[in-house]
């Protein structure tokens, strides 16, 4: 079951790593049609390629982590310190890709339909609360790790006296 396992998520991220290259490539093939439309701005094909780039980022990240977390170290036993590293690690490239995405949108609403402007704000708002949400976890999870740290400490303090008691007698 391991090796499905594996092979499902090496699949996930091979598809998600095509999906955020055809991310890359949408986005610019859009951004140079919208060049050549003399009705087009140049300011709003260049936020449509950020808003393209961000998502793929971000899409990008998701498979990375997939790939890094389930197919190449599998079934590894994880410190808490590592699974919250890589799970900081991954949220931080989320939140950064909402702050980034709410600000182009910010931007696109503003130059056409300032009334329009609520769901930007939700959007920086849910990014706020994820980054919040992320602060809570890593000191939450920072006083666990801390207190599984000792209690390991103290196992392996325990197994080396037993093993040397037992190569002495």
């Amino acid at each position: 079951m391991t090796y499905v396992s594996r092979a499902v998520f090496a699949g996930a991220s091979l598809l998600l790593l095509l999906a955020a290259l055809s991310l890359v490539v949408l986005g610019v093939n859009e951004a140079v049609a919208s060049l050549r439309d003399p009705g087009q701005s140049g300011a709003e094909a260049v936020l449509d390629v950020l808003g393209y780039i961000i998502v793929a980022t971000a899409v990008f990240d998701v498979a990375k982590y997939l790939f890094e977390d389930e197919v190449r170290r599998g079934n590894e036993k994880r410190s808490a310190a590592e699974a919250r590293r890589s799970l900081t690690k991954f949220l931080s490239t989320i939140v950064i890709a909402l702050f980034l995405e709410a600000l182009v949108v910010v931007f696109k609403t503003a130059r056409s339909d300032v009334a329009q402007l609520v769901y930007p704000t939700m959007l920086l708002a849910a990014a706020v609360l994820v980054l919040v949400g992320l602060g809570a976890y890593q000191r939450f999870s920072a006083a666990v790790e801390e207190k599984v740290g000792d209690d390991d400490d103290a196992e392996v303090r325990k197994e080396k006296s037993r093993r040397r008691g037992s190569a002495g007698g």
